[in-house]
């Protein structure tokens, strides 16, 4: 099944760099990215085209990928922590944090001196804060429990969210309202090559730290006595998810927004399909999650074109469906019992 994720991905990328407003043919689009990686040349006419590929749609596309696999692969490791089939990236109130960042760099001009780099940088620091304010009230004498963690940051969710609204109807311009409504829906519009790097780094490395504690997931999920009798202190191990699962959400949200539902619906489907080892799961969720927020980006060009819709609005539309499809074929439950 990986490899075969892995071929649909690669599949899918190259039409999201050749499909949209203007259609370029496949055989243009391998020689452009040849000609990119390698340096070469392209004839004069063609340098709009290699243009649209190279320098918009291909770090578009990349980093919907990195995105996608961000968000599934941090859904996967929330639900295990707190144990709950409805969590996703966004339980902790990451997300809501760095919407008020964003905001206040689109709705209020914060950290003008930033330049391209002031959404970014203004949306992780203050995905920083709330991390640090979830941690600060979800922590006991006991360390973190599951019920904690989701109530603090279902609550300081709905208290950014409220910050969030009084900065958008306080807008004194109706496009940067409108810019920000895109935001906070899921956007990649903005991509660029410089973005990818961080992200992609940031993603591989949480990536690898959930599949080397996959066994420990696996105890996790099975209760917090269980994960004690075999070995894994469920206080520590909750405490680590909550930093990697935080950095990687911050990270993500940063560059794309709030893009809902991946981190949701794929960690499920997943688990229909491969089963509920943490082994399996984290190795297909991340393939899964970038393959869909590749088309989900692409449809939203696609669809209203030149106009483009929210990323969060495609995978909300797509991704209900087909969870409650595949919900309807039964024999599935959370944790896999």
């Amino acid at each position: 099944m990986v490899l075969g994720l892995l071929l649909v991905l690669f599949l899918s990328l190259l039409c999201g760099v050749g499909l949209g407003a203007a259609g370029i043919g496949p055989g243009d689009v391998l020689r452009f990215l040849w000609a990119g990686f390698t340096g070469g040349t392209v004839h004069t006419r063609d340098v709009a085209s290699y243009t649209i590929v190279w320098e918009i749609r291909l770090p578009r596309v990349v980093l919907g990928a990195v995105v996608g696999a961000g968000l599934a692969a941090v859904g996967v490791a929330v639900q295990a922590m707190v144990r709950n089939a409805l969590a996703d990236p966004f339980v902790l109130g990451i997300s809501s944090g760095a919407a008020v960042g964003a905001n206040a760099v689109i709705l209020l001009g914060a950290f003008a001196g930033l330049g391209v780099w002031a959404l970014s940088v203004s949306a992780f620091a203050s995905a920083l804060v709330a991390m640090a304010l979830v941690y600060a009230v979800a922590r006991s004498p006991h360390g973190l429990t599951p019920l904690r963690l989701i109530l603090t940051g279902t609550a300081l969710a709905y208290g950014f969210e409220a910050v969030t609204t009084v900065m958008v109807f306080g807008a004194a311009r109706g496009e940067a309202a409108r810019s920000a409504m895109m935001w906070l829906l899921g956007s990649l519009g903005g991509a660029t090559w410089a973005q990818v790097p961080l992200a992609a780094a940031t993603v591989a490395a949480g990536w690898v730290w959930l599949r080397l504690r996959a066994e420990a997931l696996n105890a996790l999920a099975m209760g917090d006595e269980t994960s004690a009798a075999l070995g894994v202190p469920p206080s520590r191990l909750r405490r680590e998810l909550f930093l990697v699962t935080a950095a990687v959400t911050g990270t993500v949200v940063a560059v794309s927004g709030a893009i809902g539902f991946v981190g949701l619906m794929v960690p499920h489907v997943v688990r229909m399909l491969v089963g509920a080892d943490h082994r399996r799961v984290l190795a297909v969720a991340p393939l899964a999650g970038a393959v869909l927020l590749v088309w989900a980006d692409l449809l939203s060009r696609l669809l209203l074109a030149p106009a483009e819709l929210p990323v969060g609005v495609i995978t909300a539309v797509v991704g209900v469906p087909a969870f409650l499809l595949l919900m309807r074929r039964g024999g599935y439950a959370f944790g896999g019992h």
